[in-house]
């Protein structure tokens, strides 16, 4: 069974290599000659690729530590941390990730906070705020889930409580935390395109302009979807290659 499984994740990585080559071939096409549509668009849409790139790389790290932290805290026994972390979840999966964003990009600078952050401060930070927040119930639900003899077990050797977690918990709970995050990744991903309403210069940023100045709306959308979808397949494969390496756990 594994070996169909392996034989199956082989093939959709050889169909990724191949839909990234023609993604470059298509984006040296149209730099090269920009009267072949549809590849004439690809050199300005890339101009935001890396910006989406980093969006996401940037946004996961935060979403990932923020979900740790607040999912471990929402378990401490102090009850005013479990208040302020349970407070931090509910608000933040309860509103509007695009309202977030606005909310820190627009308000943070006004009186009485005078913070001023770049558009890309801004979105990283709405990112990994909205996606730790979901990542934190992943987090404490992989913890609570542990076995509890393996627990009571840790604790008869008198380990103590911050290394039951990193010796006994943590490691297995990841295990039981990869799948969902890495769906909160792809949602991550997918939420950078909020970010060009903030001013920032991604890849939806690139495809919106295109529209505005030469038309051509179908070709401009059809290509993004494109892009959006390489990126979060291999992405999505990735997740799924570190679910199989259990040695780790």
């Amino acid at each position: 069974m594994s070996v169909k499984k392996e034989s199956r994740l082989s093939g959709s990585k050889k169909y990724i290599f191949a839909g990234l080559v023609l993604l470059f071939i298509g984006a040296s096409i149209g730099a090269f000659n920009s009267s072949i549509p549809p590849f004439d668009l690809l050199p300005t849409l890339m101009r935001g690729l890396m910006t989406t790139l980093q969006l996401t790389l940037w946004g996961s790290f935060l979403a990932f530590v923020v979900a740790l932290i607040a999912g471990i805290a929402r378990l401490s026994k102090n009850v005013l941390i479990r208040a302020i972390t349970g407070f931090y979840i509910e608000f933040f999966r309860g509103t509007s990730i695009l309202v977030q964003m606005f909310w820190i990009f627009f308000v943070l600078p006004l009186p009485p906070f005078n913070l001023t952050l770049t558009p890309f401060q801004a979105g990283v930070i709405a990112l990994g705020l909205n996606v730790g927040a979901y990542g934190a119930e992943v987090v404490r639900g992989a913890i609570q889930a542990t076995d509890r003899g393996q627990v009571e077990a840790a604790i008869a050797l008198n380990m103590t409580p911050a290394l039951r977690m990193r010796r006994v918990i943590l490691p297995q709970a990841m295990v039981r935390i990869m799948p969902p995050f890495g769906n909160l990744l792809i949602e991550l991903l997918k939420a950078t395109s909020l970010a060009s309403l903030i001013t920032l210069s991604d890849v939806t940023f690139q495809a919106l302009s295109l529209r505005m100045t030469v038309g051509r709306t179908q070709e401009v959308f059809i290509l993004l979807l494109i892009i959006y979808f390489l990126i979060a397949y291999p992405l999505t494969l990735g997740i799924r290659w570190i679910e199989s390496q259990r040695q780790w756990a």
